[in-house]
């Protein structure tokens, strides 16, 4: 989820999906609300947008106003959205100017100005503008005008959830968690920096961090002991949590918030801690001693471990996005035989497993019918090549994310999770790889990938563990997640979003050099992508298209042309191309110096078809330029794995042969 702040500074949205509110808690009718933008952009290949406003708009409207009791702060609002699979959170700058616009004007000049929505999603009690005198009748008076649809949330939908925010407060200014927690749909939270106490606890035995809640109007329950779960950076903890004044302490008689953490031995202050209310345990007492109170402690420990052991607690919600495996088939029954039950043990909840056929004759169809039954088959007729074969069977596949796999790839367990992750964490994320092993020699890198693709400066590929024919052992020197030029399409995670709005593969490329086509023009856009190699496959490599056949080389010299024509700023094509034809003779003269005469003719010929091709070419580069212009999320290309120098005279003649040297 990308996250906005400025509306001065919004992307050109893509058939947005909009909804809009304070969304305070995002509780279980919220989550509703959420769940029908989402399903309704995958629908219209659109872009999904929750839209907020911070300060909380009673804030400003009614200054003096000290009641408002909060649910959720802007930050654990954007920590929570960041689980629910949306494309997009905008956060408005809530402001008295901005409170005085007319609803006319609210959709006008904001809704339609800044967004240009194809649906605006909202509850059956959204109102808005001057005197909240807008209302669904005013948006559908305008939806002819501004070419946008309503989709109303009915009440029954939000009543028959028994939920509202209302309910959700008394429950917790009652200390009822858990009860709370069910209407939430996840567990209560508090959160801030921890500051520096009285170490009044470390002195009992139970060192505590104090909580800074930094929010003035969050909602924190009554006095008491709670049993909680920490989040502090990566890692989750047990401990109990203490609301109150210390009535047992005197001279301490100040209200504060301290969690005892369990296992936990770090000096943290001035760190950020979230805090999953998972159930209350008891209300504050005064204890006579300090020595009665420690005792107390230890049973409330005790409690607390028990909750902690036995609850199975909400987590915080958690959108598992849809993932599906396509693998490209053609007149692979062999690899389909060795290669597919592999695939079929993949651990991932929501994963589905398409086998598309690019018009085998080997019958990899009957195959899978009698062994497979239950995996979906496209079934496109005809041998497109990988990269028009992929637009066409993708364009039949619902998902959040795609996993191009080649049908000669062994897959391990776990493999798709870590790339998931890494994925859901980061939304500037387009693509990403695993790690890619040898089938045949497990110990070494694949030629096709390796630990990531990267690209110098002259156009050439080469990778991380692999460079041109030289290829490492895997002796773990790679094994960091890091940025990326290009995934492989051997194994290759993509948002499906993008795919499709970036046009996918080009389709003349037919096999090779098309991932690296389409890697571009998403790093054009400002996205990334990355290697995660925690997951790790085994490619046998060349199983679909050999590495040394002349036509292999034809397609390497060919759509090597047409990915810098459409790529390269135009100063720089002036000089790349003449230099390339100059390179390409010298790799004909290498090929001429070991007697592979067919591979020189698959030179001459790729540069003749590039050269009469290259108006078609050239139109094409324009269309995507307008495309990555409307995709871009920031105003520089990514270059990030791209290498500044050429790999060709690092090679051979400084005889740099492996990545680490570069």
């Amino acid at each position: 989820m990308m996250v906005h702040h400025d509306l001065n500074e919004l992307p050109a949205f893509q058939n947005a999906v909009i909804t809009i509110g304070s969304f305070d808690g995002l509780h279980l009718g919220h989550q509703k609300i959420i769940e029908h933008v989402r399903q309704l952009a995958k629908q219209v290949e659109g872009e999904s947008i929750l839209i907020t406003f911070h300060p909380h708009p009673r804030l400003v409207i009614y200054p003096k106003d000290n009641s408002l009791r909060l649910l959720s702060t802007i930050d654990e609002k954007v920590r929570l959205l960041e689980t629910f699979g949306l494309d997009h959170l905008v956060i408005v700058p809530f402001s008295t100017d901005f409170s005085q616009q007319s609803a006319d004007e609210y959709i006008v000049n904001f809704l339609v100005g800044k967004f240009h929505p194809s649906y605006i999603v909202i509850g059956y009690d959204h109102r808005f503008g001057l005197n909240r005198q807008g209302d669904i009748d005013f948006l559908r008076h305008y939806q002819d005008t501004y070419g946008y649809q309503i989709k109303e949330i009915p009440r029954q939908d939000i009543d028959d959830l028994g939920v509202s925010s209302t309910k959700i407060r008394k429950a917790l200014q009652a200390g009822k968690i858990k009860k709370a927690n069910r209407l939430l749909g996840q567990a209560y939270t508090l959160s801030g920096k921890v500051v520096h106490g009285q170490q009044i606890g470390q002195s009992l035995g139970f060192p505590t961090a104090n909580l800074e809640i930094n929010h003035t109007h969050k909602l924190v329950p009554p006095n008491g002991i709670y049993a909680v779960q920490v989040f502090h950076r990566e890692s989750v903890y047990g401990g109990m949590l203490y609301i109150g004044d210390r009535p047992s302490i005197k001279e301490h008689n100040n209200q504060t918030i301290e969690v005892n953490i369990f296992d936990f031995d770090q000096r943290i202050y001035g760190d950020n801690l979230v805090l999953e209310l998972v159930d209350f345990i008891r209300g504050d007492q005064q204890y006579g001693t300090l020595t009665e109170l420690s005792a107390q402690l230890a049973k409330d420990k005790q409690a607390a471990l028990e909750i902690l052991a036995i609850e199975q607690t909400t987590p915080l919600p958690r959108y598992e996005a849809k993932v599906a495996i396509v693998i490209l088939n053609y007149n692979g029954k062999t690899y389909l035989e060795t290669f597919l039950p592999t695939v079929k043990t993949s651990a991932y909840q929501h994963l589905e497993i398409i086998v598309a056929d690019n018009g085998s004759t080997d019958q990899s169809l009957d195959f899978m019918a009698a062994e497979y039954p239950n995996v979906r088959i496209i079934d496109l007729q005809e041998n497109y090549g990988f990269a028009e074969g992929y637009n066409r069977a993708l364009e039949q596949v619902e998902a959040d994310y795609f996993v191009l796999l080649n049908s000669d790839v062994e897959v391990t367990p776990g493999w798709i999770t870590p790339i998931i992750d890494l994925m859901e964490k980061d939304k500037e994320i387009a693509a990403c790889q695993p790690k890619i092993r040898s089938y045949e020699q497990r110990d070494h890198f694949e030629y096709a990938g390796a630990s990531g693709g990267w690209l110098d400066f002259l156009g050439y590929p080469f990778c991380r563990g692999r460079i041109f024919n030289t290829i490492e052992a895997d002796t773990g020197q790679y094994d960091d997640v890091q940025e990326i030029f290009w995934a492989s399409g051997a194994a290759m995670f993509i948002r499906s979003r993008l795919f499709k709005q970036i046009d996918g593969f080009d389709g003349d490329y037919f096999a090779h050099a098309e991932e690296i086509d389409l890697c571009w023009r998403l790093k054009r856009a400002g996205y990334k992508i990355m290697v995660q190699p925690k997951s790790v496959v085994y490619h046998v490599g060349g199983g679909t298209l050999n590495y040394t056949t002349p036509f292999k080389t034809y397609l390497n010299f060919r759509n090597t042309l047409y990915t810098i024509l459409k790529n390269e700023p135009i100063q720089k094509l002036l000089w790349l191309i003449p230099l390339r034809l100059i390179l390409d003779g010298l790799a004909a003269g290498l090929f001429f110096s070991q007697r592979k005469f067919p591979h020189i003719r698959s030179i001459l010929r790729a540069h003749g078809r590039f050269y009469t091709s290259f108006r078609k070419t050239w139109r094409k580069r324009q269309a995507y330029n307008e495309k990555i212009r409307q995709l871009s999320i920031q105003p520089e290309p990514n270059l990030k794995g791209q290498y500044r120098a050429s790999i060709v005279w690092k090679y051979y003649a400084t005889k740099k042969r492996y990545f680490y040297k570069l």
